[in-house]
């Protein structure tokens, strides 16, 4: 099984990231414009956030974020075979020094996290090109992600033994308050993606691109109790087809007089940060989510 699994990353390395990156948007048009999967749902989403937007301007960014996705989509079944040489050469981290700052500190950190460009291989990237440091100050980085289980269970094997093998760590977000404590508590980092709807009673009211909806308050619960960093970080796809993980400076804790209130008043200001980076990158966000559900109490 070993040799495979050498053979087929031999194989994957001598082709080039241009042609994954070709194959990958060819999925996304399938998908856009001739299956036209939830197309419709997109467009609604981007009308919503970009209302000053004309259809053909609206088509563009959700013709170019379903090619992003289609990319992702590929480089999730290429991850078995990414080795640490490849994801050293195609993938590139950004704010480097906010983790080292973060890990400074002892208490572990979160990482804000979305469903931006190709966000699994970049997170692979980071158990290699962050642990292999000669530096002996540096901290050695573990990385832990808050993900679901899936009912196909082919899939879901798939998607925890393929991250696993890497070095990721997945903590069920069922009752995964204790398995985030001790990750914490280890000095290392749990990924928190807080991009999609969440109502009562795990969800409170928030606004995104000017409109109401609802937003899990497990993350602003967590850090209200631990006073742990948290850290803003996502993934984009480069011109020439590399990808790019960013880490922002960390996001303090702010006090608004009660915990309700300032669980909530953190939840809105997680939020408005997502809404920043995508506004960034607008045809690297995920806009297949129907993220303006109505938050029923």
């Amino acid at each position: 099984m070993k040799f495979c699994s050498q053979f087929f990353s031999c194989i994957f390395s001598l082709f080039p990231r241009g042609w994954f990156v070709f194959w990958g948007r060819v999925i996304g048009l399938i998908w856009f414009d001739v299956f036209r999967i939830r197309r419709n749902i997109v467009i609604d989403n981007i009308s919503k956030a970009y209302p000053e937007l004309d259809k053909k301007q609206v088509l563009k960014i959700g013709r170019r974020s379903m090619m992003t996705l289609g990319i992702g989509i590929v480089d999730v079944f290429c991850l078995p075979f990414a080795n640490e040489k490849w994801l050293k050469k195609n993938v590139v981290v950004e704010g480097e020094k906010n983790i080292q700052e973060a890990l400074k500190k002892g208490k572990g950190f979160f990482a804000l996290g979305a469903h931006m460009g190709s966000g699994d291989m970049g997170l692979t990237a980071l158990n290699y090109l962050f642990n292999n440091s000669q530096s002996v100050n540096e901290k050695r980085l573990k990385v832990n992600l808050i993900t679901k289980r899936f009912k196909n269970q082919w899939l879901n094997d798939y998607w925890f033994k393929v991250r696993q093998k890497h070095g990721t760590n997945l903590i069920e977000d069922r009752k995964s308050s204790f398995d985030i404590l001790r990750a914490l508590k280890r000095n290392e980092m749990v990924i928190f993606v807080l991009d999609q709807f969440m109502g009562p009673p795990l969800g409170v009211k928030t606004q995104f691109f000017g409109r109401e909806t609802g937003t899990a308050m497990g993350l602003a619960l967590l850090v209200e109790k631990t006073q742990v960093p948290v850290l803003p970080c996502y993934s984009y796809l480069r011109g020439d087809g590399k990808i790019v993980s960013v880490f922002e400076k960390e996001i303090p804790l702010q006090d608004f007089g009660s915990r309700n209130k300032t669980i909530e008043e953190m939840t809105q200001i997680y939020t408005q940060k997502i809404e920043e980076i995508v506004r960034k990158y607008p045809e690297q966000w995920m806009w297949v989510h129907r993220r303006w559900k109505e938050f029923k109490v």
